[in-house]
């Protein structure tokens, strides 16, 4: 008996010496990160761990913001048809993207001034998605620069280009992405202006971001961002060499740098001077996809740009039947836009993607805990999209197809 209380005592001891480490472990924002089950939880964190104009940066879309809901509840009119009796022991994830295997069939999608939510930025996205086994997409309007996210992780990487009235600039930007081993090109069609973002304008968001009592306010009231941010500032894009005005909103910094008059004479030209994929992000049109393969795009992501750009436009996931018909085997099909659960891509292969981008999910990781909240994002939509196979009778994520689905 004596024997048993001293080992007892010992085990207590030994438990009390260790809980505040448990403690700060599951408190520190990886701890809470890994507790989160849905991106809607992550969602909830970075909302509660970063100030809140950063938040609405990430999370909000353009006027009334009914195309970002609408990314969302569009979903729900896909309707899932299992296959019964079907051996979905072993699910596999695994899908070919450009000619190359990923792990499975989620993309991390360019995300711009990703460096606000957190200062590893995009350099953190980079990491968790190579991690993941798939592909990173580094937006012109990075808070990272080409450079620091290839030095950084040695996975594959795509170049997101907006076309800026400055063509010297886009000349620099291309030849600095392929020397640094940037696979593919991903222009950007659907940015001729900037979206008007209420919440951004609300709040006075400027690049770099205006300090005021209130932001300052806001900083206290988040001390573990504000920490980060006071240590390694992510304020402007690195790749552009902005210095940023106070005075400036991010609209204006747009409308003043970026070409509206880019038209299919551009696509054609970009096309000559790359020489591996190009992919064209925010085709929402069938006569548009066509005309996209017929100047030699290689992929097309079929993106309303999370509803940031035009509000009252469709969901990205009702424009992708009709574009999957037009385009055929022509070129790989991914989409963007509303992706929050596993069973979201399972409709989307179903309905024609190749494969789906994500980019709210990871800013939200990112907000929430960093480089461990993006770990975090994929993980969740792994996990949900293994059961969502398995229920679905599908072992392989590439063998979906439109039998599985129906469209209300």
């Amino acid at each position: 008996m004596n024997a048993l209380l001293d080992l007892a005592a010992r085990q207590l001891r030994a438990d009390l010496a260790a809980a505040p480490a448990r403690t700060r472990e599951r408190f520190s924002p990886e701890g809470r990160a890994a507790r989160c089950r849905t991106i809607a939880e992550l969602r909830a964190l970075a909302k509660r761990s970063v100030p809140k104009p950063i938040f609405d940066y990430a999370d909000g879309a353009a006027w009334d913001e009914v195309t970002a809901r609408r990314n969302l509840a569009a979903f729900e009119d896909v309707t899932l048809h299992p296959k019964a009796l079907t051996d979905v022991s072993a699910v596999d994830l695994r899908t070919t993207i450009l000619g190359g295997e990923v792990a499975l069939p989620i993309i991390a999608a360019p995300t711009g001034l990703t460096g606000l939510q957190h200062p590893d930025g995009e350099v953190a996205i980079a990491r968790a998605a190579h991690r993941a086994g798939t592909i990173t997409t580094v937006s012109t309007m990075a808070s990272c620069t080409l450079e620091e996210v290839a030095e950084a992780s040695a996975g594959r990487r795509w170049f997101q280009l907006y076309v800026m009235s400055d063509r010297g600039l886009v000349d620099e930007l291309l030849a600095r992405a392929t020397d640094n081993g940037y696979e593919a090109l991903v222009l950007t069609v659907d940015v001729q202006v900037a979206g008007v973002r209420e919440r951004d304008v609300r709040n006075g968001f400027s690049v770099p971001p205006r300090i005021s009592l209130r932001t300052l306010a806001q900083g206290v009231a988040h001390p573990r961002w504000s920490a980060g941010f006071v240590a390694n500032p992510r304020m402007v894009p690195a790749n552009l060499g902005w210095e940023g005005s106070a005075s400036a909103t991010l609209a204006a910094s747009v409308n003043k740098a970026f070409d509206p008059t880019v038209t299919w004479d551009d696509l054609a030209d970009l096309r000559s001077r790359w020489k591996g994929p190009v992919i064209v992000k925010g085709v929402m049109r069938a006569d548009d996809a066509q005309r996209c393969v017929e100047h030699g795009a290689d992929a097309l992501v079929v993106s309303n740009h999370g509803g940031r750009q035009l509000d009252g436009a469709a969901a990205s996931i009702e424009a992708l039947p009709a574009i999957a018909d037009a385009v055929g085997d022509r070129a790989e099909l991914y989409l963007d836009s509303g992706i929050r659960r596993g069973t979201d891509i399972v409709k989307a292969l179903a309905l024609g993607a190749r494969a789906v981008m994500i980019g709210r999910a990871l800013m939200y990781g990112i907000g929430a805990a960093g480089e461990a909240g993006a770990r975090r994002a994929f993980g969740i939509l792994d996990a949900e999209l293994r059961v969502a196979l398995a229920l679905a009778g599908y072992p392989r994520a590439a063998d979906l197809g439109m039998d599985a689905v129906s469209v209300r």
